[in-house]
């Protein structure tokens, strides 16, 4: 009997998994390795076959005085290239050169926006986000705004869902379906996701609280997968440790991967797919979803999702609670590590 693709899939899989030696994993302690030097070495490189990756050192610096805060939150970048990065702190999206110079800051209203999600409509740049913190009688809101920080729409929880108590609205990301309709989750809720047209009418939800297929335990980040015949909206089911797609009807179509490291968030590059774990990793999946990279693979557990740690703990090409990736048109990564000043690290494809 010819085993059938799935199988054929699973065994790729096992073997990528089995075979991939991060490059910054050694027989050296994490400490050991924080104290090489050379941006040559394993200390500031990152990677397997042809996605090696070296950190740019220092990206990202701000004004004296001034802390990411948490970083729990995501990176995105406009058409010029400009780096927008989310905080938990008071200081809202701050806005970076891609070489790293601090621009400015937007949102400032909104001090912990969580996801934010690039699309361009009708010429015009704009971010849909989700909003953990905002003024006193706006916290857990979608905004979307235009990339100067200026607000077009907001939707609040939907009163025709069935929620029973304000803390049951903790949504966590949002995108735009193909026909304008927007998809929010619920991820530190209920875990369902809700769809609303392109005028912020609540339409229908699906998903909710479970370890089945076609359920979330945390439906942390949303994505538009368009690797394929059709596009799909794509779940990070972060506890369950897949991904997973839908049809945007709601359907539930497969399980993409699993066994991750408590996936965040995704950003694609051409057929390729970064995934941030929140247990010290990223990892690149190819349009197979098999992983063809792991970076920033922390050894040290003790580390994974850990929010006391201080950056400098952080051996540099290590990541211990990845939260927010981004991938640009050239191939250059962006990370934030979700601790409680933050950290974000920029990477570049070794040459």
């Amino acid at each position: 009997m010819n085993p059938s693709r799935s199988d054929r899939l699973n065994r790729r899989r096992f073997c990528a998994l089995a075979v991939l030696t991060p490059l910054a994993v050694s027989s050296a302690s994490a400490h050991e390795l924080a104290s090489a030097s050379p941006s040559s070495s394993p200390a500031t490189r990152t990677g397997n076959g042809e996605w090696i990756y070296d950190v740019v050192p220092g990206w990202g610096q701000l004004p004296p005085g001034t802390t990411y805060g948490g970083t729990h939150g995501a990176i995105a970048t406009d058409q010029a290239g400009s780096v927008y990065v989310s905080t938990q702190s008071e200081t809202g999206i701050l806005v970076f050169s891609a070489g790293g110079v601090f621009i400015k800051t937007i949102a400032t209203q909104f001090p912990e926006a969580h996801s934010i999600f690039y699309a361009r409509e009708n010429g015009d740049e704009v971010f849909y986000t989700t909003v953990q913190k905002g003024t006193p009688h706006e916290n857990w809101l979608f905004v979307k705004m235009k990339t100067d920080g200026t607000v077009l729409q907001k939707i609040t929880a939907p009163p025709e869902a069935g929620f029973k108590a304000p803390n049951e609205w903790r949504i966590t990301a949002a995108v735009p379906a193909p026909d304008g309709s927007i998809f929010i989750a619920n991820g530190y809720g209920d875990s369902r996701i809700f769809r609303f047209d392109k005028q912020g009418v609540y339409r229908a939800a699906f998903g909710g609280k479970g370890t089945t297929e076609g359920l979330f335990d945390c439906s942390h980040g949303l994505a538009v997968d368009t690797r394929y015949d059709q596009p799909y909206l794509l779940v990070c089911d972060r506890e369950n440790r897949r991904l997973c797609h839908f049809d945007f009807d709601g359907k539930f179509v497969r399980t993409v991967t699993q066994h991750l490291r408590r996936p965040c968030q995704v950003s694609f590059h051409g057929d390729y797919a970064l995934v941030s774990e929140l247990e010290g990793r990223v990892t690149i999946l190819d349009r197979d979803n098999v992983p063809v990279a792991f970076l920033g693979d922390n050894p040290v557990k003790t580390q994974w999702a850990n929010y006391q740690l201080q950056p400098d703990q952080i051996p540099t090409a290590f990541f211990s609670a990845a939260h927010g990736c981004h991938i640009d048109s050239n191939g250059n990564i962006y990370v934030s590590d979700w601790n409680q000043t933050g950290r974000v690290t920029r990477l570049v494809r070794s040459t």
